[in-house]
């Protein structure tokens, strides 16, 4: 199996470079190769002579020619008239000279020489006035602070790779221009139904007026009624518990939520009370994953699995009353005496545990966890966790929204990469959040029916 991927995987590529071999740029750079015109270049590229990329390269020296040889072409067609014309003297505006100027590229910095004209009206489209940068390098900048390099591990990988002096100050303003974006997507417009609403958090470090302040970021994820599901927003928690979540829900509320069915999080001290103040037919679920943890956090690592197991009959028990005998069971059984956290744990959170136990398989299935946040979750620490604080609110959410898309946009690479290939073959991540489908969607949309139908149905 693996020898056929290796062969698919090469006709991909190979289908690839036939695709960009009979682009106009590879044509024309195969024919001048084949015409032996390059030759003493390679040769002295070979020997060391010539560096192809950083200061004095010689890619930024045909780009600085090109670049050069097209600005003079635009000044042509705003005077009237080509350089060296001895009529120049009929024309109302005349070339004045040049003006010297340094951009930053993907290969390094390019010194440009920008031609004025004498009445200075001339605006340059190719290299715009106030510009230092060319198209693409704001984009690889974009790139590596979404991937977890700060501004300035992004400021030494520039100036040791590509020979290019960006300030962290010039490097963090250009990670600031997706700030609209973020803003944008922060108050979208959103479904009025949300069957489920998924809410997790990480942790994060803001510099907080003199002091640095861990800081819950709360992410929440959406299930549409066509079982997709959507990240509805980031917000990070600046006061406590019910005044904090009384604000999110009014911003979802404001932004076209009008009712959701179940949501599932980590026992949220306020949530309760702000989800029935805006939704009060909403059903809120503790997520039974993190009530095992935390039942679990002073249990002695030889004695886990045991209680593990001894703790699985309440969960997966048929109903409220099967469940509540199981756990008295377990109370007063060795495990109960000996872990009286265990017990305190599952006793404080019951009323927000039972609600799934009144719904069939298939829909438990769906609430009972908020797991698919925390494989984003997981993603997002291992971008964060080489920053040693932030230092404001809109930084995180800013990097966070950026790594989000990261993490898709790398994901779809990845399957595009091995699309037409059969399925079991095929090794690519799916996605991650944003997009994907809950598993067996269609019986707990029905069941879902079942239980609420004059919710679900006018939505159907």
């Amino acid at each position: 199996m693996a020898v056929v991927t290796e062969k698919n995987y090469k006709k991909d590529a190979a289908a690839r470079r036939a695709e960009r071999a009979d682009l106009p740029g590879s044509k024309a750079a195969a024919e001048l190769a084949a015409s032996g015109a390059l030759d003493g270049l390679f040769a002295k590229i070979d020997a060391g002579e010539i560096e192809l990329t950083g200061d004095g390269g010689f890619i930024p020296e045909l780009i600085r020619a090109t670049l050069e040889r097209g600005l003079q072409a635009e000044l042509t067609d705003h005077v009237g008239y080509e350089k060296g014309d001895p009529a120049a003297s009929e024309f109302p505006n005349s070339r004045n000279g040049t003006t010297p100027k340094t951009v930053s590229s993907q290969v390094g910095d390019v010194e440009l020489s920008i031609p004025r004209d004498r009445q200075g009206s001339f605006v340059p489209v190719l290299v715009p006035k106030g510009s230092r940068r060319l198209g693409g390098l704001d984009d690889m900048i974009i790139s590596l602070y979404a991937g977890g390099m700060t501004v300035r591990d992004i400021e030494h990988h520039l100036a040791t790779t590509i020979g290019t002096e960006l300030s962290p100050e010039t490097i963090s303003n250009i990670t600031d221009q997706v700030a609209d974006e973020v803003i944008k997507w922060q108050e979208r417009p959103l479904d009025s139904l949300y069957p489920v609403i998924y809410l997790d958090a990480i942790v994060v470090k803001v510099r907080d007026g003199g002091h640095v302040v861990n800081k819950a970021a709360h992410i929440a994820v959406g299930v549409d009624m066509d079982g997709v599901k959507h990240v509805l927003g980031i917000w990070l928690q600046t006061s406590e518990g019910a005044k904090f979540w009384a604000s999110v829900c009014a911003d979802l509320a404001n932004r076209g939520i009008k009712d959701v069915l179940i949501v599932c999080c980590d026992g949220l001290t306020g949530l309760p009370e702000a989800i029935e103040a805006t939704w009060a037919a909403a059903t809120v679920q503790t997520c039974v994953v993190h009530l095992i943890r935390a039942s679990m956090r002073f249990v002695a690592y030889s004695d886990r699995k045991k209680v593990a197991a001894a703790l699985k009959p309440i969960y997966t028990a048929a109903n409220a009353k099967t469940a509540r005998d199981e756990f008295e069971g377990f109370r007063d059984g060795p495990w109960g005496t000996k872990y009286p956290h265990a017990v305190a744990t599952w006793d404080a959170a019951w009323e927000r545990f039972i609600p799934f136990l009144g719904f069939p398989p298939e829909l438990r299935r769906v609430i009972y966890t908020t797991n698919s946040i925390e494989s984003l979750n997981y993603q997002l620490r291992k971008i964060i966790k080489n920053r040693g604080h932030f230092p404001n609110d809109d930084a995180v959410i800013k990097l966070l929204w950026l790594a989000i898309c990261n993490i898709e946009d790398k994901r779809a690479r990845q399957r595009a990469k091995e699309k037409g290939r059969p399925s079991a073959e095929r090794k690519a991540p799916g996605l991650l959040v944003e997009g994907q489908i809950v598993t067996n969607w269609k019986q707990a949309l029905a069941q879902l029916a079942i239980v609420y139908p004059d919710r679900i149905n006018p939505h159907l």
